[in-house]
């Protein structure tokens, strides 16, 4: 069993970002790549679309507002399914029918993450989304991504429905906000240091290595 201190790694990101998508699969690759180095990692929530009401809206109608029209974004999409596709993922934009607002994805992440279950959820609804096209504005697709995460379905139903959690999650983006961080995925190490973007996991992995030894060596002193 390591000795060492673990180094804690908060990913600042959202559901429905297609680099955060990358970004988690990198960061993984990453941790694997330094098996001797304990790791906490721990999945923070961002709203990419703020302005996205609960109810959600329709996918054109979004691509429309953000992009100019659903034709601009295809290039784009196209791009990043490739990137996607090398990291082993799938991602098909054109199965998406409606755009979700993200915190009652990020309350499920919230409570998953009560049982340990926090990085599993987040890849359950981003696969849900980018591979599936999955609704995540409908409550019983989200109830059913909390089941094969090992949460029990009525419990889920019964929070859903509610507004437990919504101001908890919202703090927590607020506070990535107020520190600066405006674009995702980014990775805090040690709640000091930050990286934007989804990067190399060689290069990451090579941060967290060293991050480790200046962790450890204060810890020695």
């Amino acid at each position: 069993m390591s000795t060492l201190k673990p180094l804690t790694i908060d990913v600042v990101s959202d559901v429905v970002c297609p680099w955060c998508y990358i970004g988690k699969k990198r960061i993984e690759q990453a941790i694997a790549l330094a098996p001797e180095v304990p790791v906490e990692l721990t999945f923070r929530p961002f709203f990419l679309n703020p302005w996205v009401p609960r109810e959600g809206i329709s996918r054109d109608e979004y691509l429309t507002k953000k992009f100019g029209s659903p034709e601009r974004y295809k290039e784009i999409a196209g791009r990043i399914a490739e990137t996607a596709a090398q990291e082993g993922l799938e991602y098909h934009p054109e199965r998406v029918q409606r755009q979700p607002n993200t915190i009652d994805c990020h309350r499920l992440i919230h409570w998953a993450s009560a049982i340990g279950r926090g990085p599993a959820m987040k890849q359950r609804l981003m696969e849900l989304y980018f591979r599936d096209g999955g609704d995540l504005t409908d409550p019983e697709v989200l109830v059913q991504a909390a089941v094969e995460c090992g949460l029990d379905a009525a419990d889920i139903r019964a929070r859903l429905a509610t507004d437990q959690d919504v101001e908890e999650v919202s703090a927590q983006a607020q506070e990535a906000a107020d520190k600066g961080i405006s674009g995702v995925p980014t990775y805090v190490f040690m709640h000091q240091y930050a990286v934007s973007g989804a990067q190399d996991p060689t290069l990451i992995a090579r941060a967290i290595r060293k991050l480790s030894a200046e962790l450890n060596a204060e810890a020695a002193e």
